[in-house]
C-alpha cells in the first residue's frame, strides 16, 4: 500500500489536517504537503484530506485555500448542529454524519461532515472523532488487499461509523440487564427509577439518530452515481440490514425494559394487596369484638351479665368462639 500523510500539528485550539494520497493504479509511495494538494489532484491521484476544525476562522482559511468546497458547504459544516442527513450537487456528495462516543453509561454526539467527489475526500470535524479514528487504523489492510476505486473510502468510513452504533447499541443492552436485575432485587433503591427514565430516553435519542442514517444509506446505495461504484454500493446496500437489525433490537430493549418496570410494579401492588389483605383479617376478627367491649363498656346500671357469678368467663368463650368461627370462614374462603 502507498500511504503519503501531511499533518499539521494543532495549537491549544488550532486546526489538525492529515492528507493521504492514493494511487489507485500503481500503489506507490508519494509525500503530499498542504501547498501540493492542487497539483497531486491534478495528476490525477485521489487525495484525502481529514480537518479537525478546532478553530473556525482558521479552517475557513485552510479550506478557502484549497478552493475545493464550496462556501455554504464549509458554513455549515461550522454551525450547524449534528444532524445526519446528505445533499448532493452537480461536482460532489456532502453527507453529515454522527458518530458516537461513549461517557459512562450515556454518549455524546460526534459531528463529520463527508464531501465525496471524483478526485478527493474531505472529513471535517470539530475534535476528535471515535470512528474516524478507527477508520485511520484499519483502512490500510482492506486498502491493499481490496480497494480499486475511491469510493472504498465510503464503505471504510459507513463500515466504522455502523461498528460503532453497534458498540452503543450493546453499551445499552448491557444496562437494560444491569436495570432488570436490580428491580429482581429484594429490596430495590429509588434511584433505579431514575436510571431507567435516563435509558428510556437515551434509548429513543439514539434511534432518532439510526433513522436519518439508514435513510442516507439507503439513498447512497440505491441512487446511482458517478461518486460511488456499484460494487460499493452492493456494500452499502448490506449496512443498511445491519442498521435494520441495530433498530429492531432498539425496539426490544425498549420493550424489555418496559416490561421489566410494569412486572416490577405488579409485584409491588402484589405484596401491597397482601399486605391489605392481611389488615383485613385482623379488621374483620377485631370488629365484632370491639362491638361487645363497646356494649359492656357502656355506664348503664341495668347490665344482667355484669351480676352474672362466671360472666368474664363467659365473656372471653364468646370472644374465643367468635374469633374461631370467623378465623375458619376466611380459611374455608381462602382469605388467609
Amino acid at each position: 500500500m502507498v500511504v503519503a500523510r501531511s499533518d499539521t500539528p494543532p495549537a491549544d485550539n488550532g486546526c489538525r489536517l492529515q492528507i493521504v494520497q492514493f494511487d489507485f493504479a500503481t500503489k506507490v509511495e508519494t509525500t503530499v504537503q498542504l501547498a501540493e494538494v492542487p497539483r497531486a489532484l491534478e495528476s490525477g491521484h485521489f487525495v484525502w484530506l481529514d480537518l479537525e476544525a478546532r478553530d473556525a476562522v482558521e479552517a475557513r482559511r485552510l479550506l478557502g485555500d484549497l478552493k475545493l468546497v464550496a462556501d455554504d458547504i464549509v458554513e455549515d459544516a461550522l454551525t450547524a448542529e449534528a444532524a445526519t442527513r446528505h445533499a448532493r450537487y452537480d461536482n460532489c456528495i456532502h453527507v453529515v454524519v454522527s458518530g458516537c462516543r461513549q461517557r459512562g453509561d450515556n454518549f455524546d454526539l460526534e459531528r463529520v461532515d463527508i464531501v465525496l467527489s471524483q478526485s478527493f475526500l474531505l472529513t471535517l470535524h470539530k475534535g476528535p472523532v471515535a470512528f474516524l479514528s478507527a477508520v485511520r487504523r484499519d483502512y490500510k489492510g482492506d486498502f491493499q488487499r481490496f480497494a480499486k476505486s475511491p469510493s472504498f473510502l465510503v464503505y471504510e468510513l459507513w463500515d466504522h461509523l455502523i461498528d460503532n452504533y453497534l458498540a452503543i447499541q450493546k453499551q445499552m443492552e448491557e444496562r437494560v440487564e444491569q436495570l432488570q436485575n436490580e428491580l429482581r432485587a429484594p429490596r430495590v433503591d429509588d434511584a433505579v427509577f431514575g436510571r431507567i427514565s435516563e435509558l428510556g430516553a437515551d434509548l429513543l435519542h439514539f434511534r432518532k439518530i439510526l433513522l436519518p442514517a439508514r435513510a442516507v444509506l439507503t439513498d447512497l446505495s440505491t441512487r446511482r452515481t458517478i461518486f460511488i461504484s456499484e460494487t460499493t454500493q452492493s456494500f452499502l446496500h448490506n449496512m443498511v440490514g445491519t442498521v435494520e437489525h441495530v433498530l429492531q433490537d432498539l425496539l426490544v430493549d425498549r420493550d424489555i425494559l418496559s416490561e421489566s418496570l410494569n412486572l416490577y410494579m405488579s409485584l409491588v401492588s402484589h405484596r401491597t394487596n397482601e399486605v391489605m389483605k392481611r389488615l383485613t383479617v385482623v379488621s374483620v376478627v377485631f370488629l365484632p369484638l370491639t362491638f361487645l367491649c363497646g356494649v359492656y363498656g357502656m355506664n348503664f346500671e341495668n347490665l344482667p351479665e355484669l351480676r352474672w357469678q362466671h360472666g368474664y368467663q363467659l365473656f372471653w368463650l364468646l370472644v374465643g368462639g367468635i374469633v374461631l368461627t370467623l378465623l375458619g370462614l376466611m380459611r374455608r374462603s381462602r382469605l388467609i
